[in-house]
């Protein structure tokens, strides 16, 4: 019997986490109450108060799991690549692009996150996913250990702010087209 209830209970966790993230991606954090994820989810406001404490508590488990998949995409993409570094790099780093601005990873990760879970966590949230993986492509291209900190967090940083460019207009084919160019000239600075 127990196992039934612990398969009910990551049931219930799972379907308040997948309308959570639906809701805060469509209206933003600010915007959705724990009793609108509830109503969504088709459970009690006490099952989401359970499962993840509170509003904080559930947006946390949220992005979590959009940074994760993120990073999955750029893992994906880098292996693909085949085991030249430089490939590896651009693969990856294309692959980010792409997988932050698809979705409901744009609105959450980079402009809900930094003010809700503070500069911090946030950066610490991105360092533990796909900056992980930037700093390794790096470093496996040689990048001097003096600079690699500040490479990594510059070209994240040039990442995160083209996904919001792209996600700002509207013509979203040719604004990804002039960004993913941009992209390539940057990584071409940094492994010529």
């Amino acid at each position: 019997m127990p196992r039934a209830s612990a398969a009910a209970a990551a049931r219930t966790a799972q379907q308040v986490l997948d309308a959570a993230t639906d809701l805060f991606a469509a209206r933003g954090f600010a915007a959705v109450s724990l009793d609108d994820v509830a109503r969504a989810a088709g459970v009690t406001r006490g099952a989401v108060y359970h499962h993840y404490g509170n509003k904080a508590g559930l947006f946390r488990a949220v992005a979590a799991r959009l940074q994760a998949r993120v990073a999955d995409s750029v893992v994906e993409a880098a292996e693909h690549a085949g085991a030249d570094p430089r490939a590896r790099l651009g693969a990856g780093s294309h692959a980010f692009l792409d997988a932050i601005t698809s979705g409901p990873a744009v609105r959450v990760l980079l402009v809900d996150a930094p003010a809700v879970l503070g500069w911090r966590e946030w950066r610490e949230l991105d360092a533990e996913n796909s900056g992980t993986h930037l700093r390794d492509a790096l470093r496996a291209m040689g990048v001097d250990d003096d600079l690699l900190g500040a490479l990594t967090a510059q070209l994240s940083g040039a990442m995160n702010d083209a996904a919001l460019w792209i996600a700002e207009h509207e013509d979203g084919t040719r604004t990804r087209q002039q960004a993913h160019a941009a992209l390539d000239r940057l990584l071409a600075a940094v492994a010529p």
